[in-house]
């Protein structure tokens, strides 16, 4: 219910101008749920919305964008995560070994992170190539995946 209703949120603050909670919770109530105003407080401080100016001399609730791309590097650090088990590095390049036919998945996951440094991604069936700029950046790049796969280097 949280999910599918912070979805709605997110929906209502895209396609039209909210500036108060009560006006968000009318809308909430509208769909079918029925919330307090402690709860908007909390989605609104989870879904990391703000207010800025509308433009219009109002305001408007938005997601900021750090919270925004927090969210969207979690998720694809999550997909990484279940589709790798290994990670080697070579001067430039950072290998990341895969399950079979989680290649793909794994390349799209860190091309989404537009990670800094990283010049592009090969991906097979069971392997993902990473290019990087310099050995520094692949370094960097090898000890946060071999964390997060939870490997010993």
């Amino acid at each position: 219910m949280k999910v599918k209703r912070q979805k709605a949120i997110l929906d209502f603050i895209t396609k039209t101008d909210i500036d108060t909670q009560e006006e968000l919770q009318a809308r909430l109530k509208d769909a079918g749920y029925e919330v307090t105003q402690a709860t908007i407080s909390r989605d609104i401080r989870e879904l990391g919305l703000v207010k800025t100016s509308s433009g219009r001399g109002g305001y408007k609730y938005v997601q900021n964008a750090l919270k925004q791309k927090e969210s969207i590097t979690g998720k694809f650090s999550a997909i990484l995560t279940q589709a790798a088990h290994s990670v080697d590095c070579a001067q430039n390049l950072v290998v990341i070994k895969t399950y079979t036919g989680m290649g793909s998945a794994a390349g799209a996951a860190v091309d989404s992170m537009e990670l800094p440094g990283v010049i592009g991604s090969l991906a097979g069936d069971d392997t993902l190539l990473i290019i990087t700029r310099d050995e520094e950046t692949a370094g960097r790049l090898y000890d946060s995946f071999s964390m997060l796969f939870g490997q010993n280097k």
